[in-house]
């Protein structure tokens, strides 16, 4: 029997989750940003000696808490015309479901394919977590194009703010398909507590340095 969205938004009613989780977000991304100054620094240099034409940060629109759509950031890791070349690629797409992943993914450059590799592109979200479109933890924002083939329970996963890392990240990122990450995101939502929440913040972790499931 499905959830209904009453019942998986029931633990915040009962606790003032959301708040607490708020005040941890904003703390955790100052911190992050802070602390991890150096390797922002790093990072652009390497994406400029690469590609000096480009920009070190890439912006794209994402779906987020109710269907908000909100500009996402991260580290260049592809082409600047990635998105364009993006239509000729979709029937190489070696995920199921409303998502697109290739492994050799001839859009990525060499900077790109460590800095995906290790997530260290996934880092300036951290100004999303800031902005407030994103916490540190939830569902991840998918795209546009992925929502509009959304059935009514796989929406379920807009009912709350999406996250920098999440289930899917921690329990096998792109090893899992779609519908076994809806799943996993709706487990999430169901039983979201601070404590879950720093469980996976202190898995990802891991995943930052090296991960064979990201590409």
């Amino acid at each position: 029997m499905e959830e209904t969205p009453a019942q998986l938004l029931n633990y915040e009613k009962r606790f003032g989750y959301e708040a607490a989780k708020r005040f941890i977000d904003i703390i955790g991304a100052l911190a992050g940003l802070i602390i991890l100054s150096w390797l922002f620094l790093i990072v652009a240099l390497l994406i400029k000696k690469e590609d000096a034409k480009g920009p070190v940060l890439f912006k794209q629109i994402r779906v987020g808490k109710d269907g908000k759509e909100f500009y996402m950031y991260k580290f260049r890791s592809m082409v600047t015309d990635a998105e364009k070349q993006l239509e000729k690629l979709l029937h190489y797409n070696e995920i199921a479901g409303a998502m697109f992943k290739m492994k050799e993914d001839p859009r990525v450059t060499k900077i790109g394919k460590f800095i995906r590799k290790t997530s260290i592109d996934e880092l300036p979200q951290l100004i999303n977590v800031l902005k407030g479109d994103m916490s540190l933890v939830g569902p991840r924002p998918p795209l546009p194009r992925e929502v509009q083939e959304y059935t009514n329970y796989d929406r379920q996963r807009l009912l709350v703010t999406p996250g920098c890392t999440g289930l899917w990240q921690v329990g096998g990122r792109n090893d899992v398909g779609f519908s076994d990450m809806v799943e996993l995101d709706l487990e999430y939502i169901s039983n979201r507590s601070l404590l879950f929440d720093i469980k996976i913040i202190f898995k990802t972790i891991k995943v930052l340095f090296g991960s064979d499931n990201a590409y």
